[in-house]
């Protein structure tokens, strides 16, 4: 238990610094009218260079992020990242035509918002991985909360607060819109939004002292598996149903690139594929590895490869 918990506090510091850091390259990046080289694909067979915009602080986006930096330098393309600390800049970014890809969405159910503001302005290459959530969750320690019914009538144990990411964050807005009201937590409890590495910091402490904490998470990912947390159950649901996450384009980027974007509707992961991916990108290798990272998964995992070239 305790090298656990030691190991998810480094993890969490880690990503506190590091977001700390990327709020100021993602307001640099996403400058209106800023000139970031959308690309072009320039060589028959490959060549131009392609952008892709994330949240570097969401590890799914960060992970396929340099899996395709991966896949696209070895055929020969240029990658350019560009980190956007707001959902809401990201999809406007891309409908803006600011950048190429973003590679790790989830437009079904979280962002269904902003698809609806700016999805005629968006191309949708394919799904890549299916089963996505949104939940709240508890330290597993945390008695007589097994639902978020359960929160009703509890709000002095949690200090009447939720703690949440972003305040841009589809994850926000459906907490805060549909499971507080659905739930009737709204008055005794208070959405906290700040940011993911802000929420990661106070589940870690709270773990630490074995203090009551609820949070607001998703699956995949890393930290739902690495703290010692569970999911509530949610009997209304009000966190909505399970979701694609896709990779979304600019408009006209598979004209522009058809070749890139073929190879990124090939491509999709299993449970046990993306785990893996992930687990070697923050835990294993960590920040300063990434690229490393992903090569490791594809030494080990050269079928994902053979199936984005088609092949």
């Amino acid at each position: 238990m305790q090298k656990h918990i030691t190991r998810a506090a480094r993890l969490a510091a880690g990503f506190a610094v590091a977001g700390l850091a990327l709020t100021a390259c993602g307001s640099d990046d996403t400058t209106a009218g800023g000139d970031t080289g959308a690309g072009t694909d320039t060589a028959a067979g490959g060549g131009g260079t392609v952008t892709l915009g994330f949240l570097p602080s969401w590890t799914d986006g960060l992970s396929t992020a340099y899996v395709w930096q991966h896949v696209l330098e070895e055929q020969g393309y240029e990658v350019d990242f560009q980190e956007i600390n707001d959902a809401a800049l990201l999809y406007a970014g891309l409908a803006g035509g600011d950048f190429d890809v973003y590679p790790s969405a989830w437009p079904e159910v979280t962002h269904e918002d902003y698809m609806d503001e700016y999805g005629g302005q968006i191309e949708d290459l394919g799904t890549w991985y299916d089963g996505a959530v949104l939940t709240m969750a508890v330290p597993d320690y945390v008695e007589g909360v097994e639902s978020i019914a359960d929160l009703q009538g509890q709000a002095d144990r949690f200090d009447g607060r939720i703690v949440g990411i972003e305040p841009g964050a589809g994850l926000t807005r459906v907490v805060g819109e549909d499971a507080m009201p659905t739930y009737e937590l709204e008055g005794d409890y208070e959405l906290v939004t700040s940011s993911t590495a802000a929420m990661l910091a106070e589940l870690q402490s709270a773990v630490n002292s074995e203090e009551d904490i609820v949070v607001t998470l998703w699956r995949p990912f890393w930290a739902s598996s690495e703290f010692p947390v569970r999911d509530l159950a949610d009997p209304e649901g009000a966190m909505g149903d399970p979701e694609g996450l896709h990779e979304l384009a600019r408009s006209g980027f598979s004209d522009d690139m058809p070749e890139v974007a073929e190879w990124m509707g090939n491509f999709s992961l299993t449970d046990a594929q993306y785990g893996e991916l992930e687990d070697m990108v923050v835990n294993e290798y960590g920040e300063g590895q990434y690229e490393e990272a992903v090569d490791a998964f594809f030494e080990a995992n050269p079928d994902v490869m053979d199936q984005i070239m088609g092949s």
